[in-house]
């Protein structure tokens, strides 16, 4: 079988190969399928996608880029059907009420966005995460460009509890805001 990927070099750690492999085969196979269940796989399923680290595995780069446009292509097949069964009014609708439930955080002063991570344990650091949080107000308030990309390649410094936001609860939080994105294009 030939490899899906790049793999890293002999004294490096990439994604393990099998868990790839079978998480991709599960992702053409919904792909393929004529219409895409609403219940199945969606979206925010791939950008949560986890694999082990293992020597001789797959670049994380490469396997990260597939991930990406494989998100891209769901989310935009989604809409698609979507639009096309219930019309673009609907769609909209749907995606402003999504985008309301993120917007409400928004709206909390800076250095309370979010919890603090737990006691001994590192964060995100809060004035950088509330910077990307001022970038997603304006595209929400006045179409500031802001891109799902954007979003992804975004990295926050590490901080003790007092200057950082619980790590968890910003990843899942720019992980809805990149889904209402990609709705929008």
């Amino acid at each position: 079988m030939t490899d899906m990927f790049p793999r890293v070099g002999f004294l490096h750690h990439g994604y393990d190969c099998e868990q790839v492999d079978d998480f991709f085969a599960s992702v053409k196979a919904a792909y393929e399928r004529t219409v895409v269940d609403p219940n199945g796989l969606a979206p925010l399923d791939i950008r949560h996608a986890a694999f082990d680290l293992t020597g001789r595995g797959y670049k994380t780069t490469s396997v990260d880029a597939a991930l990406d446009r494989l998100e891209d292509a769901f989310a935009a097949r989604m809409r698609d059907q979507f639009v096309h069964a219930n019309g673009r009014d609907a769609w909209n609708a749907q995606l402003a009420a999504r985008a309301q439930v993120l917007y409400e955080r928004l709206r909390r002063p800076k250095g309370d966005r979010f919890s603090r991570p737990a006691i001994l344990n590192r964060g995100y650091y809060v004035k950088e995460v509330d910077a990307l949080l001022d970038r997603i107000t304006a595209f929400f308030d006045t179409g500031a460009v802001l891109t799902p990309q954007d979003l992804r390649t975004a990295t926050f410094a590490r901080r003790r509890k007092g200057r950082a936001y619980d790590e968890r609860q910003v990843d899942a939080y720019v992980a809805r805001a990149i889904d209402i994105l990609l709705g929008v294009q």
